[in-house]
C-alpha cells in the first residue's frame, strides 16, 4: 500500500518557524522526486518545493524562496520541509506528493494533509 504521511502542521504566529515530514512507503522512493503541495481555501493547488531523487536539487516557488527548505534522508523514505520566516499566507493545508521528475510535477501519489495555521 503506498503512503506519503505529512506531519508536523499546526498553528504558528507570523515569524515562526515549522517542520513538516513526509515519511513514505510503498513504493520504490529513489524511483520518484518529492514535492511538496499547499491548498489554501478557496484557491487552486501550488507546488511549494521539489527535491529530485537523481541529484538531491532543489526547487522552490518564488514565494517561499530564502523561506523554505526541502530535504530528503533516503535511509528513511522521509522529506522534510523547514518552514521559517511564517506569513499569514502561507497558511493552507500542505501535502506531499511523488512525481516522477520535479520540472513536470505530475503527483502520482499523495497522501493526505497537514494543515499549516499562521496567524497574523
Amino acid at each position: 500500500e503506498v503512503q506519503l504521511q505529512a506531519s508536523g502542521g499546526g498553528l504558528v504566529q507570523a515569524g515562526g518557524s515549522l517542520r513538516l515530514s513526509c515519511a513514505a512507503s510503498g513504493f520504490i522512493f529513489d524511483d520518484y522526486d518529492i514535492g511538496w503541495f499547499r491548498q489554501a481555501p478557496g484557491k487552486e493547488r501550488e507546488g511549494v518545493s521539489c527535491i529530485s531523487s537523481r541529484d538531491s536539487s532543489t526547487h522552490y516557488v518564488d514565494s517561499v524562496k530564502g523561506r523554505f527548505t526541502i530535504s530528503s534522508d533516503n535511509a528513511k523514505n522521509t522529506v522534510y520541509l523547514q518552514m521559517n520566516s511564517l506569513k499569514p499566507e502561507d497558511t493552507a493545508v500542505y501535502y506531499c506528493g511523488a512525481v516522477k521528475l520535479c520540472t513536470q510535477p505530475l503527483i502520482e501519489y499523495r497522501g493526505q494533509g497537514t494543515l499549516v495555521t499562521v496567524s497574523s
